[in-house]
């Protein structure tokens, strides 16, 4: 079936700034609440927010096999469940409703007034019930510079690190939406030259830049997915920041991994970009230095996409310092090989599964995707706008992480995926 939402001379009746990153062409995925307190599942075209649920109610989805409450929903977890030919026909349906040259929806008043909000006037809810969490460490660059640090050059990369997909589960109860406030968190830690852990506040808040690709309904228990199926059941990506607390993940991470030094918070984008809507931005993935064994090996070479990321740290006093400027290019793994590997055993994924891709970092020291890897370990301080430096992040901070693809038709992006760091809650005695 043609992406007919991706034809680039196409323009939408509705205003759209030239520098805006939701033409018409993008159409991500949402939740919100409207003005009039209803949650519902919506899209963006410009500035505007588009109720689905009244859009459906209202006949302009006729034609397309949806139940009628598909959209009046909190996730949007069944629609993903309806799989690559649904979202293809709502998302071709929505592009053709809203085309400069389609007067139905344009032309009727009192459709457009329960249709249509400004999106200063919703507010954007978590868009998918997280059933699991799983976090990938797929940047070779991030991965040889945190060897570097913790092991030396000659160990950077473990052993397996070249022949397959490591990841581990996170925990989905603590992903937030982007704008909520993140608490300093608590936990043990191992001071230098010390023999004996200490309790309390992380004092090695970082973040981490990421992308997550959201899950349909992959396979049953036992049945893995081949990685020349995984593509067909990834519905779209999210900006991820997944908070880490280094002081305490570095004590307690051998020999299980991560654990409360990561699952107190990860934040995502409020908006799920499409797989069909980032097709045209498709790029060449690194060439792998090793041929993977033949359930990660894939015929087709362009197996990236080139997204533009950024991460930028405001101050209390409003200074905003950009931090990092990477791409999800660079990452080592793709998408496919993650998924074919996370089911290679068996394991079943389900709707809404959500699948970060590591902390995202490039060649050079600007495009690294941590503050730990930016300053070194804390050794070399980061300086800020305002005059004052950073190696982890203080209370009040505020980290924007944004990502875009930009050909020369139009720019699809994320929006906003931010969080404010608050000072540990007081513990009870």
């Amino acid at each position: 079936m043609k992406i007919a939402a991706n034809d680039p001379n196409r323009k939408s009746w509705l205003k759209i700034g030239k520098k805006c990153d939701f033409p018409i062409q993008n159409i991500p995925f949402g939740v919100f609440i409207t003005k009039d307190d209803i949650i519902t599942i919506g899209t963006r075209i410009g500035e505007y927010a588009i109720d689905l649920g009244a859009f459906h109610q209202l006949g302009y989805f006729n034609g397309i096999p949806l139940t009628d409450d598909m959209f009046m929903q909190d996730s949007l977890n069944d629609f993903i469940s309806d799989g690559r030919k649904t979202w293809r026909l709502v998302r071709n349906r929505i592009a053709d409703i809203f085309d400069a040259e389609n007067p139905i929806l344009r032309d009727n008043t009192k459709h457009r007034e329960v249709i249509i909000f400004n999106m200063n006037e919703v507010e954007m809810l978590l868009p998918i019930s997280v059933g699991d969490y799983t976090d990938f460490y797929s940047s070779k660059e991030h991965a040889t510079n945190v060897g570097i640090m913790f092991r030396g050059e000659d160990n950077a990369l473990m052993p397996n690190w070249l022949h397959m997909p490591i990841g581990y589960h996170g925990r989905s109860s603590s992903v937030v939406v982007s704008g909520t406030p993140i608490r300093r968190p608590y936990g043990q830690s191992l001071p230098k030259n010390e023999t004996t852990p200490v309790f309390g506040p992380s004092k090695s808040l970082d973040i981490e830049i990421e992308t997550a690709f959201i899950t349909t309904d992959v396979n049953n228990l036992g049945e893995p997915i081949s990685i020349n199926e995984a593509g067909e059941y990834i519905f779209g990506m999210v900006l991820l920041n997944d908070w880490s607390a280094r002081d305490i993940q570095k004590w307690e991470y051998a020999p299980l991994g991560p654990f409360l030094g990561k699952n107190f918070a990860s934040t995502i984008s409020p908006w799920i970009v499409t797989m069909d809507a980032l097709e045209p931005f498709r790029c060449e993935s690194p060439k792998q230095d090793l041929t993977p064994l033949p359930y990660l090996q894939q015929n087709r070479t362009d197996n990236s996409f080139d997204i533009k990321l950024k991460a930028a740290l405001e101050t209390e006093n409003g200074d905003l310092t950009e931090l990092s400027e990477t791409n999800f290019k660079y990452l080592y793994w793709t998408m496919e090989q993650q998924l074919a590997h996370h089911t290679v055993n068996g394991c079943n994924v389900r709707s809404g599964d959500l699948m970060g891709s590591g902390t995202i970092s490039g060649p050079t020291k600007n495009s690294y995707g941590s503050m730990l890897e930016l300053s070194w370990g804390g050794k070399e301080p980061i300086k800020l706008k305002d005059g004052t430096s950073r190696t982890f992040l203080n209370d009040g901070d505020t980290v924007i992480l944004s990502g875009y693809c930009k050909n020369e038709n139009y720019s699809i992006g994320f929006g906003k995926c931010s969080g404010k760091i608050l000072p540990a809650i007081k513990l009870k005695k």
